[in-house]
């Protein structure tokens, strides 16, 4: 059962070229790929002592773990082990080593998967060098490697020189930050595993090294690079089109144009251009530019999108930056003492500065990019087993594994949840069980594995490090009704944490029995000894007589533990592990880290990852036919269940925090309520209908769910009230609001646990996440909670802890230094910190300013007074907002009877429908969008962007200003499109709309994917009717029968940039001539004319889609954006 499958050459040769290889399609084939290979080479290595039956136990139990969910290799495993073994996958060496685990030679491997690369977490070393092996050029080579099979890699740059040291010979060098940059950009432009997923990689640098200033604020000032490139490209562009136009709009003789001395416009437009410091090269270009006969030009914008080219385009991006302090620094910082940047080559001393000014300067950049992390060094060799090799310098990316230089660690972690019993306590048995298991598959792991370089396959051999964790111990404690933040939560994880470690270390010596300890245990028996007693010492709970450490740890505290036999099984495992490890030694210089957990933790399905607590009570799921739905934190009911409240309790709080979905016994806004007011049966259960899917209930009273003409008749309100988007129906009919929150929160929910019904005050530290949760929520753990579970864990862990500490916006710098300072105190080895908000990237930070307020003093005032939340809330409120300067003009009214077309095509499976209507000479007047079975959220979004459209379009806003702005905006959904002829696929709605409408109208061809300009081969024309005004609307043409342009419009009249004018060219006032620059914002009568309008175009659209719905096509709910009428007809 355990032969390696070798592929029929001759059969698969028979065989289409695209049929001799397929993905796995069944999830136990992977289990058998990867528990079968461990359990060959197992087999292979003597791990069974040839008994058949302990081996097919082993794989059957491994591949048990792996299906239930109950544990969890690193990502290499599941991208890399068993391919040869299984399929007989393989390809040419990529320049990796091993060790012959028969011979102990190194040998270069001489192909690609028969030994595997399992490791995920890769410590490199680099020297002083730039070309020759083991130097800064090579390091991107071996870096390479390992990003290619899906690995992560940290190296301590340090001995590198810093800038203006000599050079041997001669010269400067250039100093540390150049060479960083190469690597960074290196990193960026490989892709981790074949995969999607960036590289990982760990950038590490000494507090006394001359550069070390530059590479704290490395990232504060790509950050500002990023903020300057997205404000100052807009900006820019904002002018340089000014000018442009300025230019082209202009009459007069000869060169007269682009004089600024004659065009006063143009002169204006520049010296506006000049303040804004636009380079003056650049605005003689475009002048330029318009001399030699240009109307237009491109001119690239960025935005804060973390994958957006302003952030490829500076550096920094693509590693976890880290310095690594000593002891000494620290206690200078306490003392306020100076600080000395040394040499790298003599020691001399190149610059001296306080120590508390370095200090400020991490805490500062910590606060504003999350960069850089710390690690404490002299901490982490404290518990260093193998000091007699050398120090620990550095970290694989996340900081979970230390140890030597050019060494690896694999890695596995077990969801600790399954481990709970139906009665609150912990299956000890089993955990150990899959413990010790699990220690066997990592050691075996590492006599299968390849590695990048020689050094890291000859060290890796001869230490053979493992880095068995842990994931979903919030998950844990939630359900098990413990707050994170509690002495027993610290308890349980550290006693949990004490006996995984215990049991590997024992385990891994009763395999040194077997199999001989590692190759340098010898040297470094004492100091392993030594480290083994400490953390004995921390699992038997003593606080002193730890042996030469710096910092005492946080010992376990048995007596807050309910379960007892966790401390005593704790202790005894840390018994047997000295005991075993003083007679044999140990086969594994590390046993355990704790990981992240992101990748693997989804695939077992976890609530939390690594050592987090809960990010949020209330999440969303996404469908797979497009659009999300909320449900409650799996922990969150069966915590309440072990606090003791009955299931009808359960229910009531669950549906406090997701929301009821109707309005029926909400408090205030309720069927009765509504009825005083002359709701009818019908409109309630039109609004209960569209409760179901919402967010906020004043998305749904609006005129699209309610009727227009229904909402006029009833309440009197005006065309001009509901067509002004901050109108609000309810607080309209009198209810305040305090009653519109408290109905809020029943029917769409709370999103939080505070203020529920039957919850016990005493109960709500149980459901504390890293972050505030809902509009309402206040509470959230502390930044000290994070550190202090960290601190209960860390004496018990080989290596480190991978965590991020989450800060809330409103944080300071000093909050951010006393975090670092804690972590020291509590004696943890590394720690990173994130305040929300920090990075320009992240979506919060693109409400905080509006484009087009008009009043932005006071949104700001709003926005900042607003929770976290309420801003992240905004972003759904706006879809799109711009503002236009245009010319004052008359809305150019569309006739009554007009062309138009309607093209309905598939998005990403979501089907949309675009209707047009059209001037008498083809010029578009308006668009209609609607979505078929989409949430009438949505629906009545998309449809009032229509009317925004058309409006602008009325108005004279240009049709090419429009799909300059919106083509390639990316939002769900996107992808394939299907139904149109000349689009392909769109990376959203918008982006979709205004291909179609390019092309179309403005015969944008180079925004098709399919070119519809000439498909036939005898399109020579139409003869004698070519040029006369044609009855087909142009549009759904795609402009193959011109027609004659016939002016309506004088020169002193302009109708818009779209409307022709039958005076000389460019006659008319424009904006860059003198005229008032006037905001877009039409007189209300036509405001109200044009809906009534627009309103009847609507109808006419829903009983097309109306037939469309009775072919079994369209939603039979797309009439509900538009009136009462309409909706009854569709």
């Amino acid at each position: 059962f355990l032969w390696r499958s070798v592929a029929d050459e001759t059969e698969l040769a028979k065989l289409p070229e695209a049929e001799r290889y397929g993905s796995e399609i069944d999830a136990r084939q992977v289990f058998d790929r990867l528990a079968g290979t461990w359990t060959y080479w197992g087999w292979k290595g003597g791990y069974f002592k040839g008994s058949e039956e302990d081996a097919r136990a082993f794989r059957d139990e491994l591949a048990y773990m792996l299906a239930t969910q109950r544990v969890a290799p690193n990502s290499p495993q599941w991208f890399n082990t068993g391919l040869h073994w299984a399929y007989g996958i393989d390809g040419p060496s990529q320049g990796h080593f091993y060790v012959d685990p028969f011979t102990g030679k190194l040998t270069k491997s001489k192909s690609s998967y028969e030994h595997p690369q399992p490791h995920a977490c890769f410590i490199q070393g680099v020297q002083d060098d730039l070309v020759n092996e083991g130097g800064i050029m090579d390091l991107w080579v071996r870096e390479a490697r390992l990003f290619k099979y899906g690995s992560g890699t940290g190296s301590n740059f340090s001995l590198l020189r810093g800038e203006g040291e000599k050079l041997s010979g001669g010269g400067r060098s250039s100093g540390l930050m150049s060479f960083l940059k190469i690597g960074d950009r290196a990193a960026g432009a490989i892709k981790s595993g074949g995969t999607t997923r960036r590289a990982a990689k760990m950038v590490i640098v000494d507090a006394d090294h001359p550069d070390i200033e530059e590479f704290i604020d490395w990232k504060v000032n790509e950050e500002q690079k990023v903020a300057s490139l997205v404000t100052g490209s807009k900006i820019v562009k904002k002018h340089l089109e000014a000018i442009m136009k300025a230019c082209v709009n202009c009459e007069g003789n000869g060169d007269d144009c682009f004089d600024p001395a004659i065009n006063t416009a143009l002169k204006r437009e520049i010296k506006a251009a000049k303040k804004s410091a636009v380079p003056e090269n650049y605005i003689y270009r475009v002048i330029q530019f318009a001399k030699q006969g240009y109307s237009s030009m491109s001119f690239k914008t960025y935005d804060t999108d973390w994958d957006s080219d302003a952030y490829l385009t500076v550096s920094g991006q693509n590693s976890n930056n880290s310095v690594s302090l000593k002891d000494n620094f620290l206690r200078a910082v306490e003392d306020d003492a100076d600080w000395h940047l040394t040499a790298r080559k003599d020691g001399k001393v190149l610059k001296t500065l306080k120590a508390r000014d370095l200090w400020e300067k991490i805490g500062y950049a910590a606060w504003a990019s999350a960069d850089p992390g710390l690690h404490f060094n002299t901490t982490m060799n404290d518990w260093h087993t193998c000091a007699s090799a050398g120090a620990i310098r550095a970290s694989n990316p996340c900081s979970e594994y230390m140890f030597l230089d050019d060494t690896a660690c694999n890695l596995a972690s077990i969801n600790l949840l399954p481990y709970r019993n139906a009665d609150g306590t912990i299956d000890i048995a089993a955990y150990e069980h899959t413990v010790r298991l699990w220690t066997i598959v990592l050691e075996i792991s590492v006599m299968m594995a390849q590695f990048p370089s020689k050094e890291i396959a000859k060290q890796s051999y001869e230490y053979r490090t493992l880095g068995l964790g842990y994931a979903n111990i919030g998950g844990l404690l939630m359900t098990s009704g413990i707050p994170y933040d509690s002495d027993e939560g610290r308890a349980i994880c550290a006693a949990l944490t004490a006996i995984m470690t215990g049991v590997a270390y024992a385990t891994s010596a009763e395999m040194a029995g077997e199999l001989g300890a590692f190759a340098d245990y010898d040297r470094n028996a004492q100091n392993m000894l030594r480290v083994m007693r400490n953390h004995r010492r921390a699992a038997y709970g003593e606080k002193q007589g730890y042996e030469k450490l710096a910092v005492n740890p946080v010992p376990l505290v048995a007596s807050d533990l309910k379960q007892q036999d966790l401390a005593t099984h704790a202790k005894a495992a840390w018994d047997r592990a000295i005991e075993l490890g003083e007679e044999h030694g140990y086969r594994n210089a590390q046993a355990t880290v704790i990981a992240p957990t992101g990748t693997i933790g989804l695939v077992m399905d976890c609530d939390t990852t690594g050592i987090e607590p809960d990010f949020a009570l209330v999440k969303f799921k996404k469908l797979a036919g497009g659009g999300y739905f909320k449900i409650i934190n799996r922990a969150v009911p069966e915590a309440l269940r072990t606090l003791g409240y009955s299931e009808a309790q359960i229910a009531e709080m669950e549906a406090y925090a997701v929301g009821h979905g109707n309005l029926n016994q909400a408090p205030a806004i309720n069927p009765g309520a509504l009825k005083a007011k002359g709701f009818t049966d019908d409109k309630i259960a039109a609004l209960n209908a569209a409760l179901k899917s919402a967010f906020d209930i004043k998305f749904v009273f609006n005129q699209w769910t309610l009727g227009a003409d229904w909402v006029k008749e009833n309440f009197g309100f005006t065309d001009e009230q509901l067509n002004d988007f901050s109108f609000e129906i309810l607080p309209a009919l009198g209810f305040s609001r305090k009653d519109i929150e408290a109905a809020n929160i029943h029917v769409c929910g709370a999103m939080t646990l505070e203020g529920a019904p039957f919850l016990k005050a005493e109960h709500l530290a149980v459901f504390d996440c890293a972050s505030p949760c809902g509009k309402i929520g206040k509470r959230s753990l502390s930044i000290n909670s994070h550190i202090q579970m960290m601190a209960a864990a860390q004496p018990f862990i080989s290596g480190a802890i991978s965590k991020t500490i989450n800060m809330p916006n409103d944080a300071t710098v000093e909050d951010a230094k006393g975090a670092y300072m804690l972590s020291w105190k509590l004696a943890l080895k590394a720690n990173a910190l994130y305040r929300d908000g920090s990075k320009l990237s992240q979506p919060l930070n693109s409400s905080l300013l509006a484009d087009g307020e008009d009043d932005e003093d006071e949104a700001v005032e709003q926005l900042l007074a607003a929770p976290a939340a309420a801003r992240a809330a905004q972003i759904t409120e706006r879809i799109v907002e711009r503002i236009i300067e245009r010319v004052s003009r008359e809305q150019e009214k569309l006739p009554g009877r007009r062309k138009g077309y309607t093209q309905k095509a598939k998005i990403g499976g979501n089907t949309i429908f675009l209707r047009t209507g059209e001037y008498d000479d083809g010029r578009l007047g308006e668009i209609f969008i609607d979505m078929n079975k989409e949430g009438a959220t949505l629906r009545g979004l998309l449809n009032n962007f229509a009317i925004a459209i058309s409006l602008g379009l009325q108005y004279g806003v240009p049709l090419d200003e429009y799909v300059h702005a919106f083509t390639f905006t990316k939002f769900e959904p996107a992808g394939m499109v299907q139904g149109n002829d000349a689009i392909k696929s769109a990376t959203s709605i918008l982006d979709y709309v205004f291909r179609e409408l390019a092309i179309s109208y403005l015969g944008r061809n180079d925004l098709a994917h399919v070119d519809q300009s000439d498909f036939s081969n005898t399109a020579l024309g139409r003869g004698i009717s070519e040029g006369k005004t044609d009855a087909v609307s142009k549009g759904l043409t795609r402009g193959a029968s011109p027609v004659k342009l016939v002016s309506r419009v004088s020169g002193n009249d302009p109708k818009g940039f779209a409307a022709p004018s039958g005076a000389p060219a460019r006659s008319a006032p424009t904006a860059f001539s003198g005229s008032n620059v006037l905001a877009l914002k039409p007189a209300s009568d036509e405001a109200v004319a044009y809906k009534r309008d627009y309103e009847e175009r609507a109808k006419e659209l829903a009983e097309d889609i109306a037939f469309e719905e009775a072919a079994g096509v369209a939603s039979d709910a797309t009439a509900a954006l538009f009136t009462d009428a309409a909706a009854m007809e569709a």
